[in-house]
């Protein structure tokens, strides 16, 4: 007998004599919590568990080291990408005669580089030219030329020529004579630079006391000719003079040569090493999208730090310099050579920014998907515009429908291929780049429409 309020086994109330069990709304008796069947599906839910568990804690593990290495390898990537733009740069530069030309050419006309072309050959022609006996062997006919030419002597002789001589190496710096001879040397020299880059010199460029300079003698010639025309029939007595320009000047030019030409040999691959490393990096990651636009816009930081480096040291590299070379003349040669690496600077810069914002439009974000919603709201507008004025798209709509997940991804490969082939992109050409792909892609959203869509715009 049991007492009165006791529980029977299982934890049910006790039921009087004749009760039947209590039952499921289907009919069918409850089963008494407890029994076998239960625990032995509690028994497997647990095991479940554990399983779950055990597996969780050992992929923590396999997790961690993954993002470690997809960590160093963007962030390797992202150290070499402003070494990979310089040795591009100075591949480039010296491995391609027109585009070493094109750098070179600019600095014919500019105003600096004139100027001090033409005190440097000035001063070369001053040095060869006797004061004394200037007008004392002037032929007499040529005398009252000579004079009208020099004008009033005032106290000095010497400046009064100087400033004649200077006037007239003005006139040869500045004409398209001085152009075409400093652009065909440079072209004629192209290999020389290398040289000289390398380890020797030769012809018009060559290094003396770490600076690689370029002869100004042809210039000379042309002003000795231009003063004799003028009058100056004693110019015609100065001997065969060769006086140096600086173009490059280095406190150890040994050191320069040696990493120029590593630059040089790695300018092919190491741009290509960066950007593996970067992509290895993503792919290894666990969240690929939000590494994408974490990797890309480090990629373009590293590579706006060496846009900075570039315009602080070439502040120090001017300051270096000794006295008897023109700074301005300088900076001028400095931002001529450094041109097209400023160009690479900011079409990486450009590319980084580029390829985080597409990774971040494409994702779940919030302020994506409003984007996103516009994008497709806007087109869609205009696509029952032209619906409503009778434009039909035929078969063309129906079947990029269907396919146009293929037409996207052969629409973003033509735009990366572009790039790749693209000999010297620059930021505004990523700019049209992207412009043109959005462009495309808009066109295909348009014409993406099934039947359903014609019909209810219909109705």
């Amino acid at each position: 007998m049991t007492d009165e309020g006791a529980t029977a086994p299982g934890g049910e109330p006790p039921r009087k004599p004749g009760e039947e069990p209590p039952r499921k709304p289907g009919g069918e008796p409850a089963r008494k919590p407890g029994t076998d069947a239960e625990r032995s599906e509690l028994e497997q839910l647990r095991a479940r568990v554990a399983v779950l568990e055990t597996d969780k804690t050992a992929r923590e593990p396999h997790h961690r080291w993954k993002s470690f290495f997809a960590a160093l390898l963007i962030i390797i990537g992202c150290v070499l990408a402003p070494l990979a733009a310089v040795a591009a740069w100075a591949s480039s530069e010296v491995g391609d005669t027109d585009r070493y030309v094109q750098t070179v050419a600019p600095l014919a006309s500019d105003p600096d580089i004139q100027a001090a072309a033409a005190n440097r050959v000035t001063n070369a022609v001053m040095e060869h030219i006797d004061l004394p006996a200037l007008l004392e062997g002037v032929a007499p006919a040529d005398r009252p030329l000579l004079e009208k030419a020099l004008g009033k002597l005032g106290n000095s002789l010497e400046n009064a020529v100087r400033s004649f001589v200077h006037d007239k190496a003005q006139d040869i710096i500045a004409s398209e004579t001085f152009e075409r001879i400093w652009t065909e040397a440079n072209r004629r020299i192209h290999t020389a630079v290398e040289k000289a880059l390398t380890g020797s010199g030769g012809g018009a460029v060559k290094i003396n006391n770490d600076s690689v300079t370029v002869d100004l003698g042809p210039v000379v010639d042309q002003v000795k000719q231009r003063l004799v025309d003028e009058g100056m029939t004693v110019a015609a007595k100065i001997p065969e003079v060769h006086t140096d320009f600086t173009v490059l000047r280095a406190d150890n030019i040994g050191k320069v040569k040696t990493y120029f030409r590593l630059l040089q040999i790695a300018g092919t691959w190491l741009p290509v090493l960066s950007l593996l490393l970067i992509a290895a990096g993503v792919l290894l990651s666990r969240h690929r999208r939000r590494v994408l636009v974490t990797a890309a816009l480090a990629f373009a930081f590293a590579t706006l730090m060496l846009g900075v480096g570039l315009t602080v040291f070439r502040v120090v590299y001017l300051n270096a310099l000794p006295d008897t070379v023109s700074q301005p003349a300088a900076g001028s040669v400095y931002d001529a050579m450094t041109h097209y690496l400023r160009t690479t600077v900011r079409m990486a810069v450009v590319l980084g920014v580029v390829v985080a914002l597409a990774a971040w439009l494409t994702g779940p974000g919030r302020w994506a998907t409003v984007v996103r919603q516009g994008w497709h709201s806007g087109i869609g507008a205009v696509r029952s515009t032209a619906d409503h004025a009778g434009l039909r798209t035929g078969p063309v709509g129906p079947f990029v429908h269907r396919h146009r997940g293929w037409i996207t991804w052969i629409l973003v490969a033509a735009a990366v291929l572009t790039f790749i082939l693209w000999s010297y992109p620059t930021g505004l050409v990523i700019v049209c780049i992207a412009l043109v792909l959005l462009f495309a892609l808009a066109v295909a959203e348009f014409l993406a429409e099934n039947g359903t869509d014609r019909s209810t715009a219909q109705h």
